[in-house]
């Protein structure tokens, strides 16, 4: 199995740092706002990253944090009058819910800052003692970049671009402008806790460094998060985690792409985020991943208006033809493992999501030949799609219950299905002639048909 390692920038062949085990840990939301598109395909990726390895025989312990305090929370806090913490619990309470409908399932730890703490003030008193940090007379703390030789491993920037798109705040507090806070002093009402340098919070990087130490130890196996957090926050993280320790923070490093809308990359700025609860008011849950994976989780997936409906056009498809495999053949309990195997090649290549969906065509273009023949083996191959392709969270639902509430409502009726079938089984048999005339009798019945890899489409003309 290989994983593109965003520390070396090439593919690696996976081994753990324990055999048999796998700690992972991905950056999750900062609860400031609602869930978008954007955080679930982030969740949705690591997820199935957890599953696959678990499907190989790892023992996966997987943790995801919530960041419930920061500027953006603080912020909102005033804005709505809310406390900081109470807004925090809130939003979490609704981000969980909607994890909840895209069907991503829970981690094996949850970590928040808040619950923290106590571990991130051990962890900044620990870098200031090995000299690694240093507090400013306004109660801040700084890590002090130049003590760690190799900063800018991970992004490849050096000191003359490290300030680009980093705010700098205090620089008469710092030893040099591109030092980055460990702990904040609180500003008159903002939300704090009690510290050896007064009272503050911690700063962002520094949250997830220690709750890593809490969870994990020293080391872990995979780290990963959004492209757009590798500077500065996974920068700041390997800096401060490997300062203090000595020792190399994650092995791997992974990053999936971002999400464009019509070509521009989603943000609140320019008014075009994408939230999760308000695609799934319209798509199911599969078709939102169908349409997320459809792309190699490295490369961005730009969300265009046709996106979302034609995955959903594309799994009614498959599942017409699994509700018929399965009411043809209700006996048939075979599997077709030819299928899996394909799907774990597709996998163990850095989690080839696309690969793997992209066979999804050719499957039920077999699946609808044999259902023509009148062969089991295509409630086989329908088994095994079911089976392999849950771990995607795909084909997990009724076939029946799927269709009567996501295939288009003016259906074609009995008659002009009746016709469309002979069609498409003359087309498996190439009798062209058979099949062109019966085109021209689903014309005469007001309907139009078009083929594809999988079957055909019906459309009113």
């Amino acid at each position: 199995m290989k994983i593109y390692n965003s520390l070396t920038r090439k593919k690696e062949e996976f081994v753990p740092l324990e055999e048999g085990k796998v700690k992972m840990y991905a950056c999750g939301i900062t609860v400031s706002g609602e869930a978008h598109v954007g955080h679930g395909f982030q969740a949705i990726l690591y997820d199935i990253f957890r599953k696959f390895l678990e499907k190989q025989g790892y023992e996966v312990t997987y943790a995801r944090n919530y960041t419930d305090v920061d500027d953006k929370i603080i912020a909102k806090s005033k804005e709505t009058g809310i406390p900081a913490d109470k807004y925090a619990q809130m939003m979490i309470g609704e981000i969980d819910g909607v994890m909840r409908e895209l069907d991503v399932d829970e981690p094996t730890v949850w970590l928040k800052a808040t619950e923290n703490i106590g571990n991130i003030i051990s962890f900044i008193e620990d870098l200031i003692q090995k000299g690694h940090a240093y507090p400013a007379p306004n109660g801040d703390v700084y890590f002090d970049v130049d003590s760690y030789p190799a900063y800018g491993q991970l992004s490849g920037r050096d000191k003359e671009d490290m300030l680009d798109g980093v705010r700098v705040e205090n620089d008469e507090s710092k030893k040099n402008p591109y030092d980055f806070a460990l702990w904040k002093a609180a500003k008159e009402g903002e939300i704090f806790w009690e510290s050896p340098w007064g009272k503050g919070r911690p700063g962002w990087h520094i949250e997830c460094s220690a709750m890593n130490r809490a969870a994990f130890g020293e080391q872990i196996d995979i780290h990963g998060g959004g492209r757009d957090l590798i500077f500065p926050h996974h920068e700041n993280e390997i800096a401060q985690t490997e300062a203090l320790t000595g020792k190399r923070f994650a092995k791997y490093w992974t990053h999936n792409g971002l999400i464009k809308v019509n070509g521009q990359k989603m943000s609140k700025s320019l008014g075009n985020s994408l939230l999760l609860k308000d695609l799934l008011a319209k798509y199911s849950n599969e078709a939102i991943k169908f349409a997320l994976l459809s792309t190699g989780y490295r490369g961005d997936v730009n969300i265009t208006d046709d996106l979302f409906p034609n995955a959903e056009g594309h799994l009614v498809r498959f599942y017409t033809l699994i509700e018929k495999a399965e009411e043809t053949f209700p006996q048939e309990k075979g599997l077709y493992p030819e299928i899996d195997k394909k799907f774990d090649e597709a996998m163990s290549d850095d989690f080839n999501t696309a690969l793997a969906l992209s066979d999804l065509y050719g499957y039920f273009k077999d699946v609808s030949r044999f259902l023509a023949e009148n062969d089991p083996t295509a409630r086989r191959m329908t088994n095994q799609i079911r089976a392999t392709y849950s771990l995607l969270g795909l084909f997990k639902r009724d076939a029946k219950a799927y269709l009567a509430k996501y295939a288009p409502k003016d259906e074609a009726p009995d008659e002009v299905k009746a016709v469309a079938e002979e069609r498409w089984k003359a087309r498996l048999a190439k009798d062209w002639a058979k099949s062109d005339e019966l085109r021209e009798r689903l014309k005469q019945l007001g309907y139009a048909v078009k083929d594809s890899k999988e079957g055909y489409t019906l459309s009113k003309i």
